[in-house]
């Protein structure tokens, strides 16, 4: 009797998630279908556009050829561009172009980053939005940054011959404009290209990130809910859960396609769509926050960062290769390195360095440097923070599926293959059923004895 009852009970409960997971699935498949195909499409988007323009980010390397020093690239940039230079890219790769961001003047933003900025500076607004939680102060087009300036352009450079190869943000190939595509449909279901608003005054671009943000909390439950209706009743039949018979009928293949891949990769559809509605709603994006313990209430006064000491008159900053050296010096590994030029002549020289190589973590350690001397002002080495800010600093990069270099690109490019799929094989498992029934239906009524 109890056995009987407990699987009475188990069976109701699975009935129940079983109903949630079946109207989520129905009600939520077509936009999951088209977020999670243009998701699997731009988890490679860094690597396909440099593959499309390769004369921007590899430049002809001899050995022993020693690069030009970046203080003199940086006169060179100026020259070239008009610009001011916030911050410069050395890669590791002596293979590798130099990247210089730079702030254009209005005229020169207009003309040079216009066409092929939107992408960038949507993706440059997303990594403002993980680093302090909050989002811009203007949502529109996306030209201005969290302090409301101009965004910059990236420029590359041949470090060893001083020659600017072009401005990365503004370039414009096929690929680009198919991964831009992309990218709209993922995060706006391409509204943002329809002007007039289809409701109301909302804009087009918030309400298709309304209804992507909605999709993806429901894909999410989805997922929650087909974990527990997978579960079986027996925990010795558990193993078959994993299995795929191929032997079987299509039906069946269908059948354990649907439910051995969705549990393959429970794991990383979680994660992508735990992460992901944080760009459609402030609300969700405050309370995720909230929940990791990292939210900054807004108007909150931030922490400063220290200020160089040695600011008297006469006192000149070092060069870019003195502060390489003592970021080396601190952080013994190689790496690519992001330096920031200080703002004024009290400001900190900030460097950011990154692992590089197949496995390498997206999340890199950040040092302060006073620039006048190059002593280490402040120092973050991402391991050793708190579990719950090196999850919220990587929000992005578990959304996108960076947190490990390519190694975990090529497992969340399967994993969103495997989404784009399960609203398919799901639907043909519901119809099946339909189907099943009501043939049922039609012999139960021709059984039945006429009056």
């Amino acid at each position: 009797m109890t056995a009987q009852k407990t699987k009475s009970t188990w069976q109701k409960i699975r009935k129940f998630f079983n109903d949630i997971h079946l109207w989520i699935g129905l009600g939520s498949g077509i936009i999951v279908i088209l977020i999670c195909l243009s998701g699997t499409l731009y988890v490679f988007n860094t690597e396909l556009r440099e593959m499309a323009s390769p004369e921007l980010y590899h430049v002809k390397y001899e050995k022993g050829a020693k690069p030009i020093a970046v203080e003199e690239l940086i006169t060179k940039v100026k020259e070239s561009t008009g610009g001011k230079v916030a911050s410069v890219k050395i890669p590791s790769d002596p293979g590798r172009s130099y990247q210089f961001m730079v702030r254009l003047k209005d005229k020169e933003e207009g003309s040079k980053d216009k066409a092929g900025s939107k992408d960038k500076s949507e993706v440059a607004k997303d990594k403002g939005r993980d680093k302090s939680g909050k989002g811009d102060k203007k949502d529109g087009k996306g030209k201005e940054g969290p302090a409301g300036g101009k965004r910059p352009s990236a420029f590359a450079v041949n470090q060893y011959t001083g020659e600017v190869l072009g401005n990365i943000s503004a370039s414009k190939t096929a690929t680009a404009s198919f991964m831009q595509t992309m990218f709209s449909l993922h995060r706006w279901l391409l509204l943002d290209k329809i002007e007039k608003p289809l409701i109301g005054e909302l804009e087009n671009r918030k309400l298709g990130s309304y209804i992507s943000g909605t999709a993806t909390i429901l894909f999410t439950l989805g997922v929650i809910t087909g974990m527990v209706i997978w579960f079986p009743q027996k925990i010795r039949a558990w193993k078959q859960g994993f299995k795929i018979k191929w032997s079987g009928s299509w039906k069946r293949k269908n059948h354990d396609l649907h439910n051995s891949l969705g549990m393959y990769s429970c794991i990383f559809l979680f994660l992508m769509g735990i992460t992901g509605p944080q760009w459609s709603f402030p609300w969700y994006r405050e309370a995720l926050r909230k929940t990791l313990g990292t939210h900054v209430p807004e108007g909150a006064e931030l922490p400063k960062d220290p200020i160089s000491k040695l600011s008297s008159a006469g006192v000149k900053p070092l060069n870019i290769t003195d502060f390489i050296a003592a970021a080396d010096k601190a952080l013994p590994y190689t790496g690519d390195y992001s330096i920031s030029m200080p703002k004024d002549s009290t400001a900190a020289v900030a460097i950011m360095k990154n692992k590089t190589g197949f496995f390498a973590p997206s999340a890199g350690d950040k040092i302060l440097l006073d620039q006048y001397d190059a002593s280490v002002l402040k120092i973050e080495v991402f391991k050793d923070k708190p579990f719950n800010e090196r999850v919220s600093g990587s929000i992005k990069a578990l959304h996108l599926g960076d947190v490990y270099g390519m190694f975990t690109k090529i497992i969340y490019f399967f994993a969103c293959l495997i989404a784009t799929s399960l609203p398919i094989t799901g639907t043909i498992i519901w119809l099946n059923k339909l189907k099943k029934k009501n043939k049922s239906k039609k012999k139960s009524m021709v059984k039945q004895p006429a009056l």
